[in-house]
């Protein structure tokens, strides 16, 4: 599981996806979740998770952005036995039409998955902020969702640090029954609560020692810039969303 947080955090890679303005990618990552919503074709899914391949390759990002996928294995699982479950219990057995439904959730959510990982690996906090900004949203609204994108995986990097600690102290987390190993989870919430109670203190001085919110008019050292190739890599996105309603209807 703390491999889906690994998917998230950005990796400073030379590569011409990285290069992308974000507000760019951000059409890319609204296409494809226009289109994993509107469709609950399998086949349709494939291609579109299918056409991502040669985004990552190009990012440089294979070997994270597979990690994130393979982290979400187990919510891919439990997607697919929910989704299976259900029809099973709503048509009065197992039927192909509820085992394609069941695979086409599971590929949603896998499509999904996938953008939103490649996209934050290859935009750093300060340009998706940036980018927030110029979509004239409140800078404190973009600076909470920037610093919680910063956060989360160092938090699931910590998290998994006190397990392995404590795990060397003899605790054994994969033993026991379903309310055992939920009692034994204590041991490591508590130290990773206050480890983010400090991390958050942390944070609000060094905000306040830089005086943050003395000037409403705030100024970037850098300037977001649209190039050529950002315009080229939209129109390729609505592109194919296009194509795609067209082709195959919804």
């Amino acid at each position: 599981m703390m491999r889906v947080f690994e998917g998230l955090r950005f990796r400073r890679i030379p590569s011409p996806v990285h290069e992308l303005d974000p507000r760019s990618k951000a059409v890319y990552v609204a296409v494809v979740s226009i289109l994993s919503i509107v469709y609950s074709d399998p086949l349709v899914l494939t291609v579109l998770l299918i056409i991502q391949i040669p985004l990552v390759y190009a990012a440089k990002v294979v070997r994270f952005w597979l990690n994130s996928l393979r982290g979400s294995t187990f919510l891919a699982v439990f997607i697919f036995a929910v989704n299976l479950l259900t029809s099973y219990l709503y048509m009065g057995g197992f039927t192909l039409e509820g085992l394609l439904t069941a695979t086409a959730m599971t590929l949603r959510f896998i499509l999904l998955m996938g953008v939103f990982s490649l996209f934050f690996l290859t935009t750093t906090p300060e340009d998706l902020s940036l980018a927030l900004e110029k979509l004239r949203i409140p800078y404190d609204i973009c600076f909470a969702f920037t610093a919680a994108m910063r956060f989360v995986p160092d938090i699931a990097l910590e998290a998994q640090s006190i397990m392995d600690a404590q795990k060397s102290r003899g605790l054994e987390l994969e033993r026991g029954g379903f309310i055992e190993r939920i009692r034994k989870t204590l041991p490591i919430l508590v130290p990773l609560f206050i480890r983010s109670f400090q991390r958050s203190l942390e944070l609000a001085e060094a905000m306040e020692s830089r005086a943050y919110g003395a000037i409403e008019k705030r100024t970037s050292l850098y300037e977001l810039k649209m190039s050529k190739n950002d315009y080229v890599f939209m129109i390729l996105s609505i592109i194919l969303l296009t194509a795609t309603l067209l082709i195959k209807p919804p």
